[in-house]
C-alpha cells in the first residue's frame, strides 16, 4: 500500500492554528510539507502550552506538534529580500502554497500570486483568513474567536439567562482547515484535468456559518434560543453529576418509553408530573434535580454502559485524560506514539479516518530549522557554503 498524498508538492507559509491544521491533514497522508517559520517572529503555536519540561521551549509545544505532525521545516526570514528568493525557489518547487498572513503581507515582501504565478504557471495558492480576503471585512485582523462572534456562534451558545459563550477553543481554526483540504484536493483534481492553477480564497466566517446555518435560521424565525444542555423536543436531557470531582454522565431521554425505563431506576415511576414530555419539560428543574440526586456517587463508565444496555442514550463525559485512554480510540489506532528530542516519548492523534488501500503515517513535527540543509541544500540544490553564510546573515533565521 501507498501513501495516497504522496508526490504531492507544499510549501506551507502558514502558522498558529487555520492553515497548518489542514495540511498536517496533508502530511499525514503523504504530501511532502516544508513549514516555512522565523526565528525572527515565532509561529505562535510553537509559544503556546501546554509544554514538555519545564519553561517555554518552542520546540516543546504540544499545540504546535499535534498541528505540524509529519511536515519538515525550514526558517526563512521573509523580511529580508535574500529570505524572501529563497521562499521562491520552494515556490518554483511546490505545487501549493499556503499561507494565513493578515491582508497585504505576502504582496509587501514580493510573494503576490501574480509573482507566484511568474515563477510557476500551475501554481495553487491557498490562502485563510478571518473574513476572507474581499469585500468590506476583507483586511480585517483577527483570530478564531473573531470568527466565532462574526459568525452567530457566539450567540447561540451558552444559557438562555447568561451572556453570549465564547467557545473554549478558536473553533474557526479547527472549522476552516478542513474546508481548505478539500479545496487543495479538488484544486490538484482540476489542475490535473486542465493545466490550471488558482488561487483559492477561505474565510473562518464563512464555514462556521455554513456548519450552523439550520440554527441560524431558526433564530431569525423566532424558533431558537440559547438551549444550555436542555433539548426543546426531549427531556431529560443534559449532564449529571457522578462519583468523583466534576464526573458527569450526559443523558437523554427520547420518549416516553425511555423515561419510564428511567424512572423506575430513579424511584419516580408513579411521579405523575413527567409521565409525557409536556410535563416532564413543565417541572424541568424538579427532573434534573432528581436525576442529578440519583446519579451521584455513581461511577460515571458503569452508569452510562448500564443505561446504553436499556436502550437509553447515555454516555459519560470523558476529560482529557478519559479520552487519551479511551478504548475504543486505542483499538482504532486514533493515538500514535512518536520519540521526539524535546517531547519525548508521546502519541498524538492522526486522520480519523481509514483507508482500506491505502496507508497513513503521523511523524515526528519539526523542531525549529531542522530542516535546513535537507531542503535548501538538499532537495533545492543551493550551495552550502552559501546556506550557512545566509543563517549567519539572518536571511535564513
Amino acid at each position: 500500500m501507498t501513501l495516497p498524498l504522496e508526490g504531492v508538492k507544499i510549501a506551507d507559509f502558514s502558522w498558529v492554528g487555520a492553515g497548518p491544521r489542514a495540511t498536517k491533514d496533508m502530511a499525514d497522508f503523504g504530501a511532502m510539507v516544508i513549514k516555512i517559520e522565523s526565528r525572527k517572529r515565532l509561529d505562535l503555536g510553537r509559544l503556546s502550552p501546554p509544554f514538555a519540561g519545564k519553561g517555554r521551549d518552542p520546540d516543546a509545544s504540544a499545540f504546535f506538534a499535534i498541528t505540524n505532525t509529519s511536515k519538515m521545516g525550514v526558517t526563512i526570514n521573509l523580511g529580508d529580500p535574500r529570505g524572501v528568493e529563497v521562499a521562491k525557489k520552494l515556490v518554483a518547487w511546490a505545487d501549493i502554497v499556503v499561507e494565513n498572513f493578515s491582508h497585504g503581507y505576502m504582496d509587501r515582501v514580493g510573494l503576490s500570486f501574480e509573482t507566484l504565478k511568474s515563477i510557476k504557471p500551475d501554481i495553487i495558492q491557498v490562502s485563510v483568513s478571518v473574513a476572507g480576503r474581499e469585500g468590506p471585512l476583507g483586511t480585517l485582523r483577527g483570530y478564531g474567536n473573531s470568527a466565532a462572534a462574526l459568525s452567530g456562534l457566539a450567540a447561540l451558545s451558552g444559557w438562555p439567562d447568561r451572556d453570549p459563550h465564547m467557545p473554549p477553543f478558536a473553533y474557526g481554526d479547527v472549522v476552516a482547515p478542513m474546508f481548505a483540504t478539500v479545496a487543495m484536493l479538488a484544486a490538484l483534481e482540476h489542475r490535473d484535468r486542465t493545466g490550471e492553477g488558482q488561487h483559492i480564497d477561505i474565510s473562518q466566517v464563512e464555514p462556521l456559518v455554513h456548519v450552523l446555518s439550520d440554527c441560524l435560521a431558526r433564530e431569525q424565525a423566532g424558533g431558537f434560543a440559547k438551549p444550555g444542555n436542555r433539548s426543546p423536543s426531549m427531556a431529560p436531557h443534559g449532564a449529571f453529576p457522578c462519583r468523583g470531582k466534576d464526573q458527569w454522565c450526559a443523558i437523554a431521554v427520547a420518549d416516553d418509553v425511555q423515561w419510564t425505563m428511567l424512572a423506575e431506576l430513579v424511584g419516580v415511576g408513579g411521579d405523575a408530573r413527567f409521565a409525557t414530555l409536556s410535563g416532564r419539560k413543565a417541572n424541568e428543574d424538579a427532573l434534573e434535580s432528581l436525576i442529578a440526586d440519583w446519579t451521584d456517587g455513581q461511577d460515571k463508565h458503569v452508569l452510562a454502559d448500564r443505561l446504553s444496555a436499556l436502550g437509553i442514550a447515555a454516555e459519560a463525559v470523558n476529560d482529557g485524560r478519559d479520552v487519551f485512554t479511551d478504548p475504543e480510540l486505542a483499538t482504532n489506532g486514533h493515538y500514535h506514539r512518536i520519540d521526539h528530542p524535546k517531547l519525548g516519548r508521546c502519541d498524538l492523534p492522526g486522520p480519523p479516518m481509514r483507508f482500506s488501500a491505502a496507508e497513513m503515517r503521523v511523524e515526528n513535527p519539526p523542531c525549529l530549522g531542522e530542516h535546513n540543509r535537507e531542503v535548501f541544500v538538499d532537495l533545492l540544490g543551493m550551495d552550502p557554503a552559501e546556506v550557512d553564510a545566509l543563517v549567519q546573515e539572518g536571511a535564513l533565521a
